[in-house]
Order: C-alpha cells, then structure tokens, then sequence
C-alpha cells in the first residue's frame, strides 16, 4: 500500500434540514480499514515513522477505538511490532477491540489515572527490548493528524471548483481536535469564509475549545503562520447527552433514518451523534438556505456494535 488514499466523494443527500442543501463527505470510504479520519491520519504517522526507521509503534485508547484498530492494521501490514495501551476496563468486546487482537497486536490496560506512566513504561521496555519505538497520541494527536485535515479541505476545495458550488458550513464530529483543526487551518489558509463547526461527542467547553486551538496555532507556527484566537474555534458541546459513548432516542432514529434514506451507516458514538447535534444546531441557530457539509469520519464497525440498538429500539 503506498502512503495515499483516494480523494473521498462528496455526495448530495435527499434530506430537508431547514430548506439547506445537504451534502456529506463521504471519508469512511478511504479504501483501507473501514476508512475514516483516522486513516488519513495514521497514514502520515506511519511515512513519518519510516523516517527514523522505527520498528515498534505504540498508540493509545480505548477497546472501541478505530484509531487503534487503524494503526494496528498498518502495523501488521508493516510487519511492524504494535503496542495498545488502553485505559478500558469494561470486559465488553467490540468489533474494533476483535480486530485489534486478529491484527496481533499487544494490549496493555491500565487505569485511566496511570495512562501517562504506563505510556513511559511501555516505551522504556520496547528500548530495553532492543526496538526503535514511535508513539502515537491517542486519536492521531499532534501537527501530522492536523495535517491530514488540511489536506482534506484541498480536496473540498477541489469538489467546490469543478462543481461550481460553495460550501457555507463544515459540520463534523470533534473528538480529540486534529480533524478540526486541520479543517480550520485550510480556512485559514485558503482565506476563506466558511463556519467550521466541530460537535463535540464529549469533552465539555473550555477545555474541548482550547484544544481545537493549541492544535490549531501549533500547526500555523509550524507553517510559519500567524496564530488566531478563541473566536476562530466553533467547537459545539450542547450535544454530548451524558458524555462519551452516550447517545438518547433522537441520536438512534437519526442513524436509522440517514441508513433508510440515504444508506449511509452511522454510529451512535461519533458520526450519528455528530449528524443529529448539527441537525439540532442547525434548527436553533436558524440557518436556512444554505449549502452545507458533514464529513462523515468513519467507524463503521461501530455500527455494527449499535446494530442490536437500532433494530430493536
């Protein structure tokens, strides 16, 4: 597999979101691994790691998380040692935790307050093991994952030029930032006029907001840009229900009617949850007439993990 995806497709949807043309950005279908935004990150991590010619990567997150599951594909195709550290105790399995164990990679769990030195530990045994180890932050944190979104706002750029349309809104899931800040800085950089807006599928405002911009302004100092203030950063956390991997009726009927509607599969952590807090925002902000996207960054096999949820509910 050569270091490169496929520009994912855009496509118009038959939904009436208060009289606004819908249109959704279809990044779970990156053709490795399901897709999704953690692809087009771990894919710049991993051309990064074979600079220092690293045998060993090691990541962190929970059993459910298709960072993990991501990297740990890459590194199996690599040929290359994977270490998950997770702070999950739930014995509940997943999908993605089922793959991550199929693509051999080494699990190390540890409570959520040992994260850190578990972390430090793991990469101290890997050097004393004779390996040459890169770590990851959970979620493709850092200026690579923020990378990948700007590269991703090119692409859109490209879809509105041959298509003769201009997006006014970007909606989308904002988990651990990058994938917004990569979004934002393609605003930026492009002088555009576009309303990034990240819905938050758990962390709380300031801290969630705050994130968005350290990556935001680490990435612009690193391309020598000048940095920007909160009011860059539309970081919505009116939707999180009672935080991660809580969703109530309204998220599930929305994932079920995107799938009969539309076919497109959602999850009820991330993009369902995401596609029914834009709905919401948008039908209390008051946004009518306008042509708007949401990038839709993946998890497919947790839909299959909501599946009892939504056939039966």
């Amino acid at each position: 597999m050569k270091y490169s995806y496929y520009s994912t497709p855009i496509q118009k949807t038959n939904l009436s979101v208060s009289e606004n043309s819908l249109f959704i950005k279809r990044d779970d279908l990156i053709p490795f691994s399901f897709g999704g935004n953690k692809v087009r990150k771990a894919i710049l991590f991993f051309k990064d790691l074979e600079k220092y010619a690293c045998d060993c990567v090691i990541t962190y997150g929970s059993g459910s998380s298709n960072h993990c599951r991501i990297v740990a594909n890459l590194a199996a195709m690599k040929g290359l040692k994977c270490i998950i550290i997770s702070s999950s105790t739930a014995d509940i399995e997943t999908f993605n935790s089922k793959m991550i164990k199929f693509f051999g990679a080494e699990v190390v769990n540890c409570n959520v307050d040992k994260v850190k030195e578990t972390i430090d530990n793991v990469i101290f045994r890997a050097k004393m093991q004779g390996h040459s180890p890169y770590f990851i932050e959970g979620g493709g944190h850092g200026n690579i994952g923020t990378r990948a979104y700007l590269e991703a706002y090119e692409e859109i750029k490209k879809f509105e030029l041959e298509n003769n349309i201009n997006f006014d809104y970007i909606f989308h899931t904002s988990g651990t930032g990058t994938t917004q800040a990569g979004l934002i800085c393609g605003k930026l950089v492009n002088h555009d006029k576009k309303e990034i807006i990240g819905i938050s599928n758990a962390r709380r405002n300031p801290y969630g907001s705050q994130v968005v911009l350290d990556s935001v302004n680490s990435y612009l100092e690193e391309l020598g840009e000048c940095v920007v203030n909160l009011k860059e950063i539309n970081f919505i956390d009116d939707y999180i229900c009672n935080g991660y991997g809580t969703y109530n009726n309204k998220v599930v009927n929305t994932v079920k009617k995107l799938l009969i509607e539309e076919g497109v599969p959602m999850d009820l952590t991330y993009t369902g949850k995401g596609f029914w807090g834009m709905e919401e925002y948008i039908e209390s902000n008051q946004i009518i007439n306008k042509n708007i996207l949401f990038i839709h960054t993946g998890g497919t096999p947790l839909f299959f993990d909501d599946l009892e949820v939504l056939t039966n509910g």
